[in-house]
């Protein structure tokens, strides 16, 4: 054995023997890490994020049941779903957004199902690179906008002014420039808060500027039960929202293999990929129930560990406490939401430019060949559809936004004669996640 795995094995060992107040403190650290990507997804989509510290708890509690305590991961609000929930909430409601998050959490039990019956090789063939590539890329590219009229002062629709121009660009550009500066520049710990401090320096600027309003929290008891929402089932609602699904379960997979690579330990195996994915839809489900957004394993989080070599799941457990009790300090909700919208521009302007450059470096570390035509077409017309704002169906029910790419792209795929270098691939691929299962059973 390595001097290096020697000395990881003694950090695990020792995050394990910890004594609990460390733990504790520990997990608090975790919940800090998460905390500010945790609230914005809320923010932005007009959900409350009290509700969303809440589920973002029970969901992590959820996951490592399921998991038998076996992965350190936290699990809090996705980015991916900011666009379909914004529409959706929109167009049918927070209450059918929600019926439509519970039926999304169950594909992601579907897939657990299948993953452990046929392994997980389908997913491949599903939803190769040269689709979860152009799809991520539309999720950010797809918000642009709404940040930039966030950043200069207006609603997210660009149809009001809620702030001065000049004032606004101020404020977004000091949030923005410092949440860059934390993101490149900031060390340990620190740098793994950048969204947390771009939200503080930029909050304080909006204070300098007039912008902040503080009434709401001093009319606001100090404790509270957060405002939760009983889903409804609206089927239209439901058919928008079940495509996009796929390209987060994707995502998980490759977050399974992040952590994993931290801890030294292959979780594709124990608990196996079928738990983890289980694990992470029954979470979604759940947040549903109380009005709460979808859950995703956090990869903010999985660079703390990595940092502070905290391997203890139980860590994890203390951090889902801390946002439960956190859930239900009333004024902290509503001073969260008192944040003035070009605060949150300046940050999403890097945030949701960091989605599209996730789906990007898929394309990249897959190297797929946009030369080829078949893969040009699959992307170009994927892209142009989602950020163009293709719609097709009428006034009683339609597919647009992700929905609609998502769909056309993974039928181009399917339908579209592949080469045989891509054949070639694809069987190495099914046979390596083949192989994955088999250990995970053994």
């Amino acid at each position: 054995m390595s001097d290096s795995s020697i000395a990881k094995s003694a950090s695990t060992e020792n995050s394990f023997t910890q004594p609990a107040w460390r733990n504790a403190l520990a997990g608090l650290q975790m919940l800090f890490v998460a905390f500010g990507a945790l609230v914005l997804m809320p923010l932005i989509t007009g959900l409350d994020p009290s509700v969303a510290l809440f589920t973002a708890g029970v969901g992590t509690i959820l996951f490592q049941f399921i998991t038998k305590q076996q992965v350190p991961i936290f699990l809090a609000s996705s980015f991916v779903f900011i666009a379909p929930i914004a529409y959706s909430v929109q167009t049918w409601g927070v209450a059918a957004a929600m019926g439509s998050l519970f039926v999304t959490g169950l594909v992601y039990v579907a897939i657990a199902t299948m993953v452990a019956v046929r392994g997980a090789g389908f997913l491949h063939r599903l939803m190769p690179p040269v689709v979860t590539g152009p799809i991520i890329m539309v999720i950010g590219l797809g918000l642009a906008p709404i940040a930039v009229n966030m950043a200069m002062g207006k609603t997210g629709d660009g149809a009001a002014e809620l702030f001065p121009y000049m004032d606004s660009l101020i404020v977004s550009m000091s949030a923005l420039i410092t949440t860059l500066l934390v993101a490149t520049l900031g060390k340990g710990i620190f740098r793994l808060l950048p969204i947390m401090a771009g939200v503080l320096v930029g909050y304080i600027m909006a204070s300098l500027m007039g912008m902040v309003s503080t009434e709401a929290v001093a009319n606001t008891e100090w404790f509270a039960v957060p405002n939760f929402i009983t889903p409804e089932f609206h089927l239209a609602a439901i058919l928008f929202m079940l495509p996009v699904a796929i390209a987060p379960a994707i995502e998980h997979v490759g977050d399974i293999l992040a952590i994993g690579s931290v801890t030294g330990k292959d979780y594709t195996k124990e608990p196996g990929l079928h738990r983890t994915l289980m694990g992470d839809g029954l979470a979604t489900s759940l947040s549903s129930l109380f009005g709460g957004p979808p859950n995703t394993t956090y990869s903010e989080v999985t660079g703390a560990v990595m940092l502070t070599k905290m391997f203890n799941p139980r860590i994890m457990l203390w951090a889902a406490v801390f946002a439960i009790c956190l859930a239900f300090v009333a004024k902290f909700g509503t001073a969260l939401q008192t944040i003035p919208a070009p605060v949150m521009g300046g940050i999403l302007i890097l945030l949701f430019g960091s989605i599209a450059g996730v789906g990007m470096n898929i394309l990249v570390k897959a190297q797929v060949d946009l030369a080829d035509q078949r893969n040009l077409v699959i992307v170009s017309t994927t892209l142009v559809f989602g950020i163009g704002g293709m719609a097709i169906g009428n006034a009683d029910f339609s597919l647009t936004g992700i929905s609609l790419c998502g769909l056309v792209a993974i039928v181009l795929n399917l339908l579209l004669p592949k080469t045989q270098v891509e054949e070639e691939n694809l069987n190495q691929e099914q046979a390596i996640a083949k192989d994955m299962v088999e250990h995970s059973k053994n």
